[in-house]
């Protein structure tokens, strides 16, 4: 017997709580739709990330539906509360500060919640920086992958990268301004000088789309600098960076000296085995040897 969970998002649903998902503006008031203001102003709550955030925009718009906070500290807490007001027929409105819930955001968690205790989650359409940047990128758009923030740790920054440097598809990544440095000199690193687009302030009066590849625009902003929330577009691998990174596969695992022994097997020397090593690896070859020839 096949299990599936079904929702029909609009039959039936008078008396019945739900949440609702609700895309607000990431920087341009107009943005905002109808049907967002319509749901915001009928739901029986409004959970918001920054409560003081969301009241000037509920002023905005004559919205007077109370409001309770959800973040990523109180999100346990405020889970309990919001899937016991559903069960009794509340409807609720979730927003983030900006943008789409539950994209990086701990909204994510709460939509899991109710969708586990089978209660109805309905997304609006709306706001989003993510897929904003992606469309005026000039990047292909047929396939992409978002990732949102990049570690803050150069280590875990650059492994997030060299996971991702063999995908095809377009790349998108969040990432704050004082970061962005730091940020291109890993892509350089481990992607080389791909081309890209680093958009910022979207919608807003001073949105800047810089175009070009990693190495220009990281001149560019220790030129000019670079304020304001920011989105990465980056090209995914070509056909022939992705067969490059598959022919390096086959010795990726191997120890040093395993390297180098087939390469012997192969009738190289063993010092021609040792240079091709390091070739492989990029390493000096004093230091392949080394390893080779420890005691």
């Amino acid at each position: 017997m096949i299990k599936v969970q079904i929702q029909q998002s609009y039959r039936d649903m008078e008396g019945k709580g739900c949440l609702y998902l609700v895309p607000t503006p990431i920087g341009n008031l107009q943005d905002m739709t109808y049907r967002a203001v319509e749901i915001l102003k009928s739901a029986d709550i409004i959970a918001a990330e920054d409560t003081r955030h969301t009241k000037k925009l509920c002023h905005a718009f004559s919205i007077e539906t109370p409001l309770i906070s959800y973040h990523e500290h109180n999100k346990l807490e405020r889970e309990n509360i919001l899937v016991d007001k559903a069960k009794g027929g509340e409807v609720i409105a979730l927003v983030s500060d900006a943008g789409m819930p539950a994209i990086s955001d701990p909204g994510a968690d709460l939509a899991a919640r109710f969708a586990a205790e089978e209660i109805p989650v309905i997304a609006l359409p709306g706001a989003n920086a993510a897929l904003t940047a992606l469309v005026v990128s000039a990047l292909p758009t047929e396939a992409f992958t978002f990732s949102g923030f990049l570690d803050r740790r150069k280590k875990e920054r650059e492994k997030a990268l060299e996971k991702w440097r063999k995908y095809p598809d377009t790349l998108i990544f969040y990432e704050a301004p004082h970061r962005l440095k730091e940020t291109l000199t890993a892509i350089l690193k481990v992607m080389g000088n791909r081309e890209m687009a680093l958009c910022r302030e979207i919608t807003k009066q001073y949105e800047t789309i810089i175009r070009g590849n990693a190495e220009s625009i990281l001149a560019f902003i220790e030129e000019e600098g670079v304020k304001g929330e920011c989105v990465l577009v980056i090209s995914g691998a070509s056909e022939e960076e992705q067969l490059e990174q598959e022919e390096e596969k086959w010795w990726a695992s191997m120890p040093i000296e395993e390297h180098i022994e087939h390469y012997m097997e192969e009738g190289l020397s063993s010092k021609d085995a040792i240079k091709q090593t390091a070739a492989d690896r990029g390493m000096k070859k004093r230091d392949v040897y080394q390893i080779y020839h420890v005691e």
